[in-house]
């Protein structure tokens, strides 16, 4: 029953408008953190891109590589958002009931051990008291803070702990396993004339590289007849 009266007082606490805060608060620092993260990993493939020296000949081909990336991290960013507000929501919409149990069952052995003589004398002074007068007094509304203030503190450990690993999970390992996946399959999607526009190759060049081929292929042909006729 006492558990049940507490638990409603902190519904009653977090209606005065101070959980809205704290939980709009939690939310902007969620997204600052996976924003920051974003961030790094944005760094990290511009100076990858710009430091490998291969790509630098061919500067349509690093613009779309880099292009894909940022694409891909901004779609990790906004799955790891998603997640980590789904936390802060899951926590700030349930409340862990085994917290305040835990929390008041000390003072509740503490208040078993008084003598009788001093639970009597307790007993005529709080028949002459109110149940309203009982809840709205200063040391009861303190402890409904104290409580309300150990759970936010038990929360945000919660969250301390499980953000980052959300973050790591959908922004970072995924950047590692699949940044430029979907670049790839376009890649080998493409036409010939569209790959070799990413190679910035000279038309012309191109155009002699393709004779020389043909030329080549003509030329193993010829040879291949000559050997077969050789052998018979």
């Amino acid at each position: 029953m006492q558990e049940s009266l507490i638990m409603k007082d902190v519904f009653i606490y977090s209606a005065e408008g101070q959980s809205e805060t704290i939980v709009t608060d939690i939310e902007n620092m969620v997204r600052s953190y996976v924003e920051k993260v974003h961030f790094v990993l944005k760094e990290l493939v511009r100076k990858s891109i710009a430091e490998t020296q291969e790509l630098k000949r061919f500067p349509s081909l690093q613009t779309e590589i880099a292009t894909a990336a940022n694409e891909a991290l901004e779609k990790f960013r906004d799955e790891s958002r998603k997640t980590v507000l789904r936390l802060v929501e899951m926590e700030s919409s349930y409340l862990t009931a085994d917290f305040f149990r835990k929390l008041n069952a000390e003072p509740e052995k503490i208040t078993n051990k008084k003598s009788s003589t001093e639970s009597d004398k307790n007993a005529k002074t709080d028949a002459n008291q109110s149940p309203t007068s009982e809840r709205l007094s200063e040391s009861y509304l303190r402890r409904i803070g104290s409580n309300v203030n150990a759970y936010i503190a038990m929360v945000c450990d919660t969250l301390r702990n499980t953000i980052p690993k959300a973050v790591v999970y959908c922004q970072v390992r995924e950047a590692k396993r699949s940044l430029l996946s979907n670049f790839y399959a376009q890649v080998g999607r493409r036409e010939k004339e569209r790959l070799s526009a990413m190679l910035d190759e000279d038309p012309q060049l191109m155009e002699r590289r393709m004779q020389l081929v043909k030329r080549l292929e003509l030329y193993k042909s010829a040879r291949d007849d000559i050997d077969l006729v050789a052998w018979k």
